[in-house]
């Protein structure tokens, strides 16, 4: 049975509160959970020791079980010192678009059609 550690979402439209719980993997998000590790509050500021919450005993256990950190959750663990830090890059988001990768070939199209004409 592969297990997750993850968040699911609660409270009411546009107010989320997220329970860190310990999951099948095959179960869906707000779905049947093996137990609540802790909970995280979006809404209050990032420096707020009430924002996240967790278990560490028991989140110690299940990750000795096996279970794999959500993204989210795995981000929650680095802060908390329990998990080393990764290196994250998104590479995607560094390169230009296809319109924008257009406009800038223009532009040094135009540049280059400005430049010699002003040596001839």
């Amino acid at each position: 049975m592969a297990m997750k550690i993850r968040l699911a979402r609660g409270g009411s439209k546009k107010r989320p509160f997220y329970a860190i719980v310990a999951s099948d993997s095959r179960m869906p998000r707000d779905g049947r959970f093996l137990e609540k590790l802790g909970t995280y509050n979006p809404l209050l500021a990032k420096d707020s020791e009430e924002r996240v919450k967790m278990n560490m005993e028991r989140v110690q256990y299940w990750l000795s079980q096996g279970a794999q950190p959500t993204d989210r959750v795995a981000r929650f663990l680095e802060a908390a010192g329990v998990a080393p830090k990764t290196e994250r890059k998104n590479l995607k988001k560094a390169v230009p678009g296809k319109k924008a990768t257009a406009r800038a070939a223009e532009k040094a199209a135009k540049a280059a059609a400005a430049e010699d004409s002003a040596e001839s």
